[in-house]
């Protein structure tokens, strides 16, 4: 959508900054609540999300009904089945027999939902948000201004860089950008990928795949003492439910932290069927002899240079406790993302709520302000909400539980119980 006059008088009663997933799911949502006057501001020209991993067969790691909507409304027209009817391909889809779907189709219809809505405007940056005769004030970078009684913020997380790469010279890749500048990767002698989920495995198996065309080596180094499988368990997914939300959240800050790390395997882990497929093809292609391929585990990157088209990779096996070497032409970081305070917020710190990591002290009911009703955030919760934070199947529950907040009354059901399990005593 373009930009559209405002009418310096008017006060929304809420603006969502950021259009992702999370928060192209609440304007789904939102536009047909009369009583909810919204808009939505995003800085890119159109809906984007993870271009960058557009590989042939990648799939989602969740079902099809953790769409924008359905798990908040299953009658909404902005469900991924009408989607599917109106490009003719609902049977097809059925047929397939896969709940699982490819992620560039998931762009697809994020990008046909947008298209719908009235209540989203791309090519629009926010520069600065300021508090005022008791509203935000968003200002944008063509000089809009927009009033506003709440925020909802959808910036999503940029990519990660670890500081060990962090001023590298050279033309190192992190794996959003993978998909650009694969042609150019492939032509290099030797191709290293620092990194251990679902986004190195699959930039891994595309790489093996055609290892015996292009003649380079591959190396694939992960600190993880092994290849994870995501756990995708009935009772383990049962963790992505409001009895663990609130048990999760309940807990201490110190608590809520361990946990945090310890529950990496449970949404940044492999597909298992990937990893048996990365191992069928290693077997094939080792029948005419070693192939020029190395993974290493345990193996964490301490620091890297780069000179004369070179990088070379300073890491250590922290189970051995010993020091080595890795050179290598190509370097693909598959770090991940990491949430990044937007800088437009600034001028209203003091009306934010942090906890004792300088993370936003994230409320029950998503919101990060001193009023507990003022701004809410889409994921970046994992320290308060645990493995919901990103979880996509989560996105509408979320969604229904900001537009209670934002209503006062409560327009889509909003689950309370749906766990077989209890998580407290």
């Amino acid at each position: 959508m373009t930009a559209r006059p405002e009418n310096p008088t008017k006060t929304h009663d809420f603006v969502g900054i950021g259009l992702g997933p999370f928060n192209l799911g609440l304007a789904c949502l939102t536009e047909p609540i009369a009583e909810l006057d919204g808009v939505f501001l995003d800085s890119k020209p159109d809906f984007e999300w993870h271009a960058g991993m557009f590989l042939e067969g990648a799939h989602l790691q969740t079902p099809f009904m953790s769409d924008l909507v359905t798990l908040a409304d299953p009658t909404s027209p902005y469900s991924f089945l009408n989607y599917l009817k109106e490009k003719g391909r609902l049977y097809s889809f059925y047929i397939r027999e896969n709940f699982y779907p490819l992620r560039v189709e998931y762009d697809d219809y994020c990008r046909w939902a947008a298209n719908k809505l009235s209540n989203v405007r791309f090519s629009t940056t926010v520069t600065e948000v300021t508090y005022e005769d008791d509203v935000y004030v968003v200002k944008t970078a063509a000089g809009e201004i927009l009033r506003t009684r709440h925020l909802v913020l959808g910036t999503g997380t940029p990519p990660y860089i670890p500081e060990a790469c962090q001023g590298l010279g050279g033309d190192f890749i992190h794996n959003s950008r993978y998909v650009q500048q694969r042609e150019k990767l492939v032509k290099k002698e030797s191709i290293t990928l620092v990194g251990s989920g679902q986004s190195a495995a699959e930039i891994y198996y595309d790489l093996l795949s055609e290892i015996d065309v292009h003649g380079y080596r591959l190396n694939w180094v992960t600190r993880s003492p092994r290849f994870f499988p995501l756990e995708y368990t009935k009772l383990t997914l049962e963790m992505t439910s409001p009895e663990y939300i609130d048990y999760f959240h309940a807990l201490p800050e110190k608590t809520r932290y361990r946990l945090t790390g310890e529950q990496k395997g449970l949404f940044k882990g492999i597909d298992g069927d990937l990893i048996n497929e990365i191992f069928d093809l290693l077997y094939q292609k080792n029948l005419g002899g070693p192939v020029p391929t190395r993974l290493l585990t345990n193996s964490s990157l301490n620091s890297a240079t780069y000179e004369n088209g070179t990088y070379t990779l300073a890491l250590r096996q922290e189970e051995q406790g010993k020091d080595y070497e890795l050179d290598t032409q190509g370097l693909v970081l598959a770090t991940g993302y990491k949430y990044a305070e937007p800088e437009f917020l600034s001028p209203v710190k003091d009306r934010l709520r942090y906890d004792s990591h300088g993370s936003f002290d994230v409320a029950r009911n998503y919101a990060i302000d001193v009023t507990g009703r003022g701004v809410f955030l889409q994921n970046a919760g994992v320290h308060t909400h645990s493995i919901t934070s990103p979880d996509l199947g989560m996105g509408a529950y979320r969604n229904s539980y900001i537009i209670r907040e934002l209503l006062g009354t409560e327009y889509y059901p909003v689950e309370k119980s749906i766990a077989f399990q209890e998580f407290s005593v």
